[in-house]
């Protein structure tokens, strides 16, 4: 009989998913169901649908509704993290705000300052929830559904003896996709698949030993095929491996894709493949609009059916029952994957058995794709000295090696976007109250100016010498 904490369970639609696979699961009847937000206005609406499903499905469960994050945490088994700081008026600043300066930002949930910004929301609310399990129940297990995953994880794994994993249904819903690009039946590939969240590379696809890469690759270079997945297509050509992302987020963890108006029509062209401007934002605000006008729970079938594609309500059967689980999880790297930093997230093949979480040791990533996962790590590392430090300057400084951002703008451009975004979202960070990002003026220097005259650089004039040459 667990006891599972959900923390964030104003999440009307991604919150009704995960309590109807709880629901499902027959390993889990008897279970309590605490259900937490800050507010009461979705809080209700979700404690009053899953009484209804619990009701008309006659599971053996209980369900209560609380504000006290401490009440709904006290003595817990589980807990579960879906919250998004700010909501989506603090999104709007994560889109707008990057886009006046030239930042094209499709999801911005992840990466770019949208996402460097949402981790920096996120990890004051998370590292508050750990200090509570901490002392309220220290042997829980949290799951954390909140994005960035990889930032907010690597956050967490910087807590002492904290028991975690971070879920993303990426890997789950590529290899549905694979499984109809090779025309394989997705329970018959064997696969694996590591390297960071939303950046993990199929590193193997077989069928019954047969690699089945050669077929993926074939078919992708069939212009039906290719058109689907144009930015993975692409990588996929170029450096060899599938990845786990749609055009729309992975075309903004590259400099390729984006920088342009040229490379947005050439891959970014297809609406209906979620790669345009604003996608996710736009879809937020649609959807905070129209549940303000109803509630969507007030349409909603209470009827239990199949489990989702969510990994979350399989663990804790696995945890429960000993019977052995697979997924692909986000942790702490100690040694999984060896050519990415220590204490960085990966996301690696993980079992799951009452003992609780076995990952997969993966060893080296190909040179290449731990390359590209390195442009991103490095600046989910200088987001997470920016929380801890308190250091506005290291915002900046993670904004200035994302690749997209590095891409279109200039470093003056950078800090000026970074301390416009700071000032917009103060509110929700509290971790650099009193601080503001440096005054760098940029120099303007005039066509007629005199150079200071300094040493010569040797390589310098060898180049002056060798540019005289070739002009004679």
């Amino acid at each position: 009989m667990a006891k599972i904490a959900i923390i964030g369970a104003g999440s009307l639609v991604f919150g009704k998913t995960l309590m109807a696979d709880f629901l499902s699961t027959p390993a889990l009847a008897g279970s309590e169901y605490r259900l937490m937000a800050l507010s009461h206005k979705r809080l209700d609406k979700m404690h009053t649908f899953v009484r209804r499903m619990i009701k008309d499905n006659g599971v053996d469960a209980t369900v209560t509704a609380t504000t006290d994050r401490r009440k709904a945490l006290a003595g817990a088994d589980y807990v579960v993290v879906m919250l998004q700081a700010g909501g989506v008026d603090q999104f709007q600043a994560d889109y707008e705000i990057p886009l006046k300066y030239g930042v094209d930002q499709c999801i911005g949930d992840t990466l770019n300052p949208g996402g460097i910004f949402r981790a920096l929301r996120h990890i004051p609310a998370l590292l508050e929830i750990t200090q509570d399990m901490q002392e309220l129940c220290p042997n829980a297990m949290l799951f954390n559904y909140a994005n960035p995953m990889a930032i907010c994880c690597w956050a967490l794994g910087r807590v002492s003896g904290l028991q975690f994993v971070g879920l993303c249904h990426g890997v789950q819903t590529t290899m549905d996709l694979i499984a109809s690009y090779t025309g394989e039946p997705k329970e018959k590939i064997d696969f694996v698949a590591a390297g960071i969240n939303h950046m993990a590379w199929f590193l193997k696809l077989e069928r019954d030993g047969r690699d089945l890469y050669p077929t993926l690759k074939a078919n992708f270079e069939k212009p039906g095929f290719y058109v689907n997945e144009k930015v993975r297509a692409e990588v996929m050509r170029h450096f060899g491996y599938f990845m786990t992302e749609s055009t729309g987020h992975l075309s903004e963890y590259l400099p390729y894709f984006r920088k342009n108006k040229k490379a947005l029509d050439l891959y970014c062209d297809e609406p209906a493949f979620g790669g345009e401007t604003g996608a996710y934002y736009k879809y937020c605000r649609m959807l905070a609009d129209k549940f303000t006008a109803m509630d969507p729970l007030s349409i909603e079938s209470t009827k239990l059916g199949p489990r989702s594609a969510e990994y979350c309500s399989h663990i804790i059967e696995a945890k429960e029952t000993g019977n052995i689980f697979r997924l692909n999880g986000n942790i702490r790297n100690d040694g999984y994957i060896t050519n990415l930093p220590n204490g960085c997230c990966v996301e690696v093949p993980i079992y799951v058995d009452r003992m609780g979480l076995h990952p997969t040791v993966i060893g080296n990533l190909p040179p290449q794709c731990a390359a590209l996962n390195m442009t991103n790590v490095l600046v989910q590392g200088l987001t997470v000295e920016a929380h801890f430090q308190g250091d506005p300057e290291l915002i900046v400084q993670a904004a200035a090696l994302d690749p997209l951002t590095s891409s279109v703008l200039t470093l003056h451009e950078i800090r000026l976007m970074t301390a416009e975004m700071l000032e917009a979202q103060r509110a929700y960070l509290p971790q650099f109250a009193g601080r503001q990002v440096r005054a760098v003026p940029a120099i303007k220097v005039p066509k007629n100016v005199k150079r200071q005259e300094v040493p010569v650089d040797p390589a310098l004039a060898i180049a002056n010498r060798f540019g005289k040459l070739a002009q004679a």
